[in-house]
């Protein structure tokens, strides 16, 4: 069925400057109204962004739609995919902008829940620049060389928790994130925590793994969403917790039979929630063992000492209350390792922040509310802009991370390094 409409086309206000620019694009206000974008369908820009969201490449999404009887070039999937994930990303940005305004309304999704809040970054290559060719005439290389850095895009989800500490079963998860920093991030989980009206939950638990630019942020979050820090439990990933009491083991020179007997001792008493016999005890060896590796077993020791607060997993258990971070983890999978994450790819950030939102969205089942709400905003202002500047929301000032691990990557939108193993 063809549908032939007649329209005039709505010109931006006056230019600034030449080309496009700021202004924006004009639009047809018939289409508009039909939620058209660049004379492509609602229905058929949904299909394309969705499936280049979830399959692995935009060729492989090519090859998808031409088995469902839509033949497009690459180049036409990529600008129908990339257009509706800047579309999503432009609208997340204008309630952003309503959130630091106070004038953003505060749902009621999760109120009278227990829910459960998870954070953490995962790793993709950004295209920094053209290396120059060298050469001269004939013998100048024709093919174009990218710069790249690996870069730590960050991610957070926002879920449900039943009796056990589990996901609960049926509920909807809230996946988010971006590429803007650790600033950027927390701001905006303090938005959608104060979107789903995370102010009135029964019980929050905030899980992280021992990156300083989380916790040095979390207390800026819970102001700036305006929920009670009384009723929020924060936790230390236990398994993350348990990875550093072996690399103090191996640190303090055990090894073999003793080195396992004094790992599972220290385990045991982590998950009792006895973390203060585990310093104890480490304290102990450090002063009198010979041979060790002085600077890694105090730093393994102030690791336990700064999250002492953030592990009392034996009340955790009692209580049913998640102790592990394996919600944000296989967020991290899905979301990024997945399709953000491989051999020769190669990201602009705007690109990859539309796919790593995109994804998210659909992983958490909520793609038409989301396409829905990004329509109406664009529909009386096409403008493209998704990009913004955060306040620094850190408790102290001080680097986001220190480098152990010798596998480090740079953190957009801040000063510090962040490592591997937190």
């Amino acid at each position: 069925m063809a549908l032939c409409v007649t329209t005039p086309y709505a010109g931006p206000k006056a230019r600034e400057g030449k080309g496009r620019g700021k202004e924006g694009a004009g639009l047809y206000p018939e289409l508009a109204i039909l939620r058209f974008s660049k004379c492509d369908s609602p229905a058929l820009a949904s299909e394309v962004a969705r499936s280049a969201a979830l399959l692995p490449s935009f060729e492989i999404t090519r090859k998808e739609l031409e088995r469902r009887g839509r033949s497009f070039d690459i180049k036409v999937v990529h600008r129908m995919a990339l257009r509706v994930g800047q579309e999503v990303l432009t609208t997340r940005k204008r309630d952003m902008m309503r959130f630091i305004a106070s004038e953003l309304n505060k749902g009621t999704e999760l109120a009278g829940k227990r829910i459960g809040i998870a954070v953490d970054g995962g790793r993709t290559r950004m295209r920094e620049g053209i290396i120059p060719q060298k050469g001269r005439g004939k013998k100048k290389s024709k093919r174009r060389r990218w710069k790249s850095q690996w870069r730590e895009p960050k991610n957070f989800i926002i879920f449900e928790i039943d009796e056990q500490g589990r996901m609960k079963e049926g509920s909807r998860s809230f996946i988010d994130g971006t590429t803007l920093g650790p600033d950027a991030l927390m701001q905006l989980l303090a938005m959608r925590l104060y979107q789903l009206g995370a102010q009135d939950a029964q019980e929050i638990v905030f899980l992280a793994d021992g990156g300083t630019w989380i916790w040095n942020r979390i207390d800026a979050v819970l102001k700036m969403a305006g929920i009670n820090p009384q009723k929020v439990d924060f936790v230390l990933d236990i398994y993350h917790a348990i990875q550093h009491i072996q690399l103090a083991v191996e640190a303090l020179g055990f090894q073999g039979d003793a080195g396992k007997r004094v790992f599972r001792r220290l385990r045991q008493q982590l998950y009792r929630g006895q973390n203060e016999k585990v310093t104890a005890e480490l304290n102990t060896y450090f002063k009198t063992r010979k041979n060790i590796k002085k600077s890694v077993v105090k730093r393994e020791i102030n690791y336990f000492c700064k999250h002492a607060t953030h592990m009392a997993y034996n009340r955790l258990r009692e209580e049913g209350k998640p102790m592990g971070s394996g919600a944000i983890e296989s967020t991290i999978r899905r979301v990024i390792n997945q399709r953000l994450k491989g051999n020769g790819l190669m990201w602009k950030a705007e690109n990859a922040e539309a796919i790593m939102v995109m994804r998210g969205v659909v992983l958490s089942d909520r793609w038409e509310e989301t396409l829905e709400h990004s329509r109406a905003s664009l529909a009386t202002n096409r403008k493209i802009d998704w990009k913004w500047s955060a306040p620094d929301m850190r408790k102290e000032k001080i680097p986001d991370e220190v480098d152990h691990a010798k596998n480090t990557t740079k953190s957009i939108g801040s000063k510090g390094v962040t490592r591997k193993i937190a």
